[in-house]
């Protein structure tokens, strides 16, 4: 059997979490060719790309370069796109999706850009197989990414369809969660694997202490999901899957913490409680969380020194700037005064940071959405009079 061809794939990820990416794909054997804002690009295999599906925290999407075309305009799209081979990979019986980044003078609305590819593809196949798959806007099937500027185009197959990211475990997202990558590039920052104790005050829905657990536990997180892109395409092999995700579950087993020390989250809304302890449940990580209906100052704190992360208010729901203010100094206060001999940890808008009134040995830019955060790191040294 030929040896299997290495391609260019793109791994996608939220802005900012490229460099956090990069060294998850190097702890998974990946080395970069290419880093960008938005995501790493690296040559592999099919197989391979099934242990990033499977295993990366952080990535948002596995496209693989399927097509580079030269398109002046939609016409030229079509035109290019029609000699790719598309009946090698989407079967004609099947669905494709497409979805686009498009910067062409000649496109004011992307959608256009997307029926003409889409039009380029089913008509390739129809030609070639006699029938032509159907196609739509639904992203649980056969996805396909084109991204367009100026007149250099390139197409992709989005071997993962939904975002990575979207686990399936939340169903109760709260009021104002983090995504899962997000949560994961900031444990992955914070160096936690399970050994040392993770106190989450501020729980809300859960996401910081769910995705500690799958840490800790050392679980793939694409084991939680039943769909990916990858299965409709005409090249999925079922026996490489299989035993993509049998070895996934097996470096769980070597990579898991023996005994994972204790992972504690405390919020003062029950409702929050309540959705982290479903959420929990459905990740199936609810026996590794040991829940606190409280004040974030009444949360227990273990007597072996660990890891704090509070991912503070941004404002959004309180009523005055003061309260804002007064609540981050008491974090600090309670900081200096509970965890002397912990790493402690604020993600909050990049302005409130200096509220928690500690000097922060390193302040990381992370943006959340269209709010620019800061992940702040305070080494709380026993015995330190600024602890």
């Amino acid at each position: 059997m030929a040896k299997e061809m290495k391609r260019l794939h793109r791994i996608t990820c939220s802005p900012g979490l490229a460099p956090a990416l990069e060294a998850e794909l190097a702890d998974l054997g990946f080395a970069a060719s290419g880093r960008d804002h938005t995501g790493v690009e690296l040559q592999c295999t099919m197989e391979q790309a099934m242990v990033i599906l499977l295993r990366s925290r952080i990535a948002f999407h596995v496209l693989q370069r399927f097509g580079d075309l030269w398109a002046a305009d939609a016409d030229g799209l079509y035109e290019g796109a029609s000699k790719l081979p598309w009946e090698r990979v989407i079967p004609a019986n099947g669905y494709v999706c497409v979805t686009s980044v498009v910067d062409n003078p000649t496109i004011r609305n992307a959608m256009f850009a997307n029926v003409r590819l889409k039009d380029a593809i089913v008509d390739r196949i129809k030609d070639c197989c006699g029938r032509r798959p159907d196609a739509g806007s639904s992203i649980e099937r056969a996805v396909v990414h084109l991204f367009w500027r100026g007149e250099e185009a390139t197409v992709w197959l989005n071997l993962s369809g939904r975002k990575l990211s979207d686990r399936g475990y939340r169903r109760l997202p709260g009021k104002a969660p983090l995504r899962e990558s997000l949560v994961a590039a900031l444990l992955h920052e914070a160096g936690y694997d399970g050994t040392q104790p993770l106190v989450v005050p501020f729980c809300g829905s859960g996401t910081i202490a769910i995705e500690a657990a799958l840490i800790a536990t050392g679980r793939a997180p694409g084991l939680l999901r039943p769909n990916m892109g990858i299965r409709h395409l005409a090249t999925f092999d079922p026996q490489a899957w299989a035993q993509a995700r049998a070895d996934a579950k097996t470096a769980a087993r070597a990579c898991a913490s023996p005994s994972p020390a204790a992972i504690i989250a405390s919020d003062i809304d029950p409702d929050m409680l309540e959705a982290t302890r479903k959420n929990a449940v459905t990740a199936g990580v609810d026996h590794l969380i040991d829940l606190h209906c409280c004040d974030f100052a009444a949360t227990p704190v273990p007597a072996e020194a660990g890891i704090v992360i509070a991912h503070g208010e941004y404002g959004k729901r309180l009523d005055t700037e003061g309260d804002l203010n007064a609540t981050y100094g008491r974090l600090g206060d309670w900081f200096k005064q509970t965890c002397a001999g912990w790493d402690a940890y604020v993600f909050t808008e990049r302005s409130l940071i200096g509220a928690v009134g500690l000097k922060a040995s390193q302040r990381t830019p992370y943006p959340n959405g269209d709010i620019d955060c800061r992940f702040a790191h305070y080494s709380l040294f026993a015995g330190s009079p600024s602890a």
